[in-house]
């Protein structure tokens, strides 16, 4: 584009998305990018004197693009967000407006699951207490670290069968875990228990690993009610959305030993620097890393620049998001 003396395509990035920094001098080499986060200007302001031109945006999950950020976005005819979920997008205004969404598709379905086979592993056969343990030197050798649990021959139940879940119940399955889930419809290509009621999905398995969107209807879906019916031996692990939790709830079955454990990468609020959750020994936590490879990143990285280079190019675009 430079050597033809064109002027680079004008992206508008906000958040900024946690990988950016590593290609940042790339994308800058690309496109002219307006650092809507480095500007000592508030936000309204600078979109109203520096963005009304400007038809595509780059962001991620922690920025909430909201009916105010788009109407102040006038020419803006494409948001691409680096993650899967869209809960931080007000899809009903992009409709309306014919605004058109990516989203991160499947580039990170094998690393969430990953991650969530991780963490219940880790609770299950207290990884990283046993860790803990080892350099802290309180290894005396006579046994005296507590027993674990196995992870083989358990039911585990999934809440969203979507590509991440599909992705947790085929390594789950290696391990010899029975599967059953529940989702927005059933699922008839698999072979899998499915359960209408999550409650009745808590109740029939040994741990629950949430992958489900987050929305007005799965907001505090795991509750005290739900925790209760997962049982005293029962290991909840979250890999979706913090609020997917009521987190309050869960601290409070923790601490009655009304649950087992818990492997949490997401939080209610994040970052999390102060919580009850840090002094619990069966409580496994990680902040929201999910996605953070560098094979992952790199996917991620040809999709965005495949995506804005067809949109200023008129090419079909990947990962579009329905809003119908």
């Amino acid at each position: 584009m430079e050597s033809t003396g064109e002027r680079l395509p004008e992206i508008a990035v906000f958040g900024p998305p946690a990988f950016f920094r590593k290609i940042e001098k790339e994308f800058s080499s690309r496109f002219r990018v307006l650092r809507t986060w480095n500007s000592d200007i508030p936000l309204p302001q600078l979109l109203a004197s520096e963005a009304g031109h400007i038809e595509a945006i780059l962001t991620s999950g922690v920025f909430r693009v909201t009916a105010e950020v788009i109407s102040s976005l006038p020419s803006l005819h494409l948001i691409v967000t680096t993650s899967r979920g869209l809960d931080h997008i007000d899809l009903t205004q992009c409709r309306r407006r014919g605004i058109t969404v990516t989203n991160a598709g499947t580039i990170f379905s094998d690393d969430v699951a990953d991650l969530a086979a991780g963490l219940l592993i880790d609770v299950l056969r207290k990884i990283t207490p046993g860790n803990g343990h080892v350099k802290n030197r309180f290894w005396t050798g006579d046994g005296d670290f507590p027993l674990g649990f196995k992870l083989g021959g358990k039911k585990c139940g999934i809440v969203g069968l979507g590509s991440i879940g599909l992705a947790v119940a085929k390594r789950l399955q290696s391990f010899g875990c029975q599967i059953l889930y529940n989702s927005r419809n059933k699922n008839h290509s698999v072979p899998y228990k499915f359960h209408t009621d999550i409650k009745e999905l808590a109740m029939d398995s040994d741990f629950l690993i949430l992958c489900c969107a987050l929305n007005n209807e799965t907001r505090h879906i795991i509750n005290r009610d739900i925790l209760l019916a997962l049982g005293k031996k029962g290991v909840v692990v979250n890999i979706s959305r913090g609020p997917v939790i009521d987190e309050k709830a869960l601290i409070h079955c923790l601490k009655l030993g009304e649950i087992g454990g818990a492997g949490l990468d997401v939080f209610e609020r994040e970052p999390l620097f102060t919580s009850e959750l840090f002094e619990m020994e069966n409580v496994v936590l990680s902040p929201h890393v999910a996605v953070f490879t560098e094979e992952s990143f790199k996917a991620m990285f040809d999709l965005i620049f495949a995506n804005f280079n067809s949109f200023f190019m008129n090419k079909p675009l990947l990962n579009v998001v329905p809003l119908e």
